[in-house]
């Protein structure tokens, strides 16, 4: 769920603290798949603990945007965290996979990206600025509009250059450092199903702009590349990823264990 440029003026609450910036522990090899495959283990991770090359700074208006963008997300879900800031957000995101199958929490994900948009702007934007230069401006531009709004969903990201199928190379890239979504979710699930694939769906079907997330599972990394298609799901090895150790959903499935079998942790 990336880019919220161009948002119309809504009333949405209030959320006034900044958002925490928590480190995973290292993952352990433990049982535990958060894939459709139950028997595969936990991918390992290098040392997630060590400084990052660079920090986010917080902006002012990154308030604005955690709560434009929570407020869509509750009134998809019909439910609210009591939990202020990104932390809230989180379990919002939990909540929205609840009892929700892996298409069906996509299809509600893509729902909330609309509605951070006006329709018609969506509309316009993909019959006019899309199709310029083959779609290397409207590619881009989104690049740049996804760093400049959308760090304090996902840390510290820059427009770098793609290769793209045909051999040119366009400056419509977008590398994330390290995902907090990722990071402070904990779950494979989240990051495939609330985000990787709905924004993937959401740019491609309704800004006109073909979308390819590769988030990285091992240094929690992610490369966005705007002008490159997505293999097809059978063809895509991030929907094949165990879960992480510390995946919420995963433990409450190795507590429950003696008592009744594990389900995965919903994922595609």
């Amino acid at each position: 769920m990336k880019a919220v440029a161009l948002l119309r003026p809504l009333s949405f609450p209030s959320f006034p603290s900044r958002p925490h910036y928590g480190c995973l522990p290292r993952r352990t090899n433990l049982p535990v798949s958060c894939s459709s495959h139950w028997t595969e283990s936990p991918i390992k991770a290098e040392d997630s603990t060590g400084p990052r090359s660079e920090e986010y700074r917080y902006q002012f208006y990154d308030d604005w945007f955690l709560a434009l963008f929570r407020n869509k997300m509750v009134k998809e879900v019909g439910w609210d965290s009591e939990k202020a800031g990104y932390d809230g957000l989180i379990e919002v995101a939990n909540r929205l996979m609840l009892r929700r199958t892996p298409s069906e929490t996509t299809d509600a994900a893509v729902r909330i990206l609309r509605s951070l948009f006006p329709p018609l702007l969506l509309h316009l934007y993909k019959l006019l600025v899309s199709p310029i230069g083959g779609g290397k401006l409207a590619a881009m531009m989104v690049a740049r509009v996804t760093v400049i709004t959308c760090q304090w969903l996902m840390g510290v990201c820059k427009v770098n250059s793609v290769d793209l199928p045909d051999g040119s190379s366009w400056e419509s890239g977008v590398f994330v450092e390290r995902c907090k979504y990722l990071e402070e979710s904990k779950c494979v699930g989240i990051c495939v199903n609330t985000c990787k694939l709905p924004t993937q769906t959401f740019f491609k079907d309704y800004m006109g702009i073909p979308l390819l997330m590769e988030p990285n599972f091992n240094d929690y990394s992610c490369q966005f590349k705007f002008g490159v298609l997505p293999p097809l799901p059978e063809d895509d090895s991030t929907l094949k990823e165990p879960c992480l150790e510390v995946c919420p959903i995963a433990s409450k499935g190795r507590g429950a264990a003696s008592n009744m079998t594990i389900k995965p942790c919903p994922k595609a």
